[in-house]
């Protein structure tokens, strides 16, 4: 598109539904129907099938008195746009930046639903048994970002999430139920981070940390693969070192308060 030329044609419905939607965000009220219908100059049943069809989808969330509040779905479109635009930027600025040891791949992954989304990576040009590609899919449960991520939750929030439906195992060495991840998650916040050993991908050894956002809230995790056999003792607290210094610098970066 030309950006200095206006705008033109723009669809009807979708500009009416994000006016309702602004007018909603700003008010110091909760409004109703007819509220919305003066505000915008709309007839009250263009303001109402919009209102019903956001409802729907999980954008607007009608109250018991018929007013309106935003709803859940535009918080996952913020996470989208978070994890699309800054996030993976200033991970590969920091890559770029901090030593990464040469047979390690570093890797950027978000959390959506019960996987861990890989959105970026630095990958190991030495020995490399680990390929993060960007869209690649892990299960939380077994791969050490998803730990890290989910190590700041609740035991109860990870019962109700993975309860009835942990995923079948990727390698031998993978976890098979929810007190053995609970374990886990118990290690990985007294540590800080948490770690794989050959749960996802056979002979290799993942180590993460959780990135934080303005809320101090987990937006991603920054992990480093290795050979399992180059990730041992001294070599894995280096490892470890790292990932939690990519993880703070990182996590500062997004507005998170932590130490630089």
């Amino acid at each position: 598109m030309d950006q200095d030329k206006p705008l033109q044609k723009l669809v009807p419905a979708v500009e009416r539904a994000v006016g309702i939607l602004d007018l909603i965000s700003t008010s110091k009220r909760f409004l109703t129907v007819s509220e919305l219908s003066r505000e915008t100059n709309l007839p009250k049943s263009t303001v109402h099938g919009l209102c019903l069809t956001m409802v729907e989808l999980g954008l607007l969330i009608r109250r018991a008195d018929q007013s309106y509040i935003l709803g859940p779905h535009l918080l996952r479109w913020s996470h989208g746009f978070d994890r699309q635009t800054d996030v993976a930027t200033e991970f590969a600025l920091i890559c770029e930046d901090m030593p990464i040891p040469e047979h390690a791949t570093a890797s950027l992954s978000v959390p959506e639903e019960t996987d861990m989304v890989f959105i970026a990576a630095r990958q190991s040009t030495n020995r490399n048994r680990f390929t993060a590609r960007p869209g690649m899919r892990l299960p939380a449960v077994f791969v050490a970002s998803g730990k890290a991520v989910l190590s700041l939750s609740a035991d109860f929030e990870v019962r109700r999430s993975f309860e009835g439906k942990f995923p079948p195992p990727l390698t031998t060495k993978s976890i098979t139920g929810i007190d053995e991840l609970l374990d886990e998650l118990k290690a990985a916040r007294e540590g800080g981070m948490a770690s794989d050993i050959g749960q996802c991908v056979e002979g290799v050894t993942n180590v993460s940390s959780p990135v934080l956002n303005a809320l101090n809230r987990p937006l991603a995790a920054v992990m480093l693969s290795a050979p399992s056999e180059l990730a041992e003792e001294n070599a894995l607290k280096d490892l470890s070192e790292v990932v939690l210094g990519l993880a703070n610098r990182l996590s500062y970066r997004m507005g998170a308060e932590v130490e630089r």
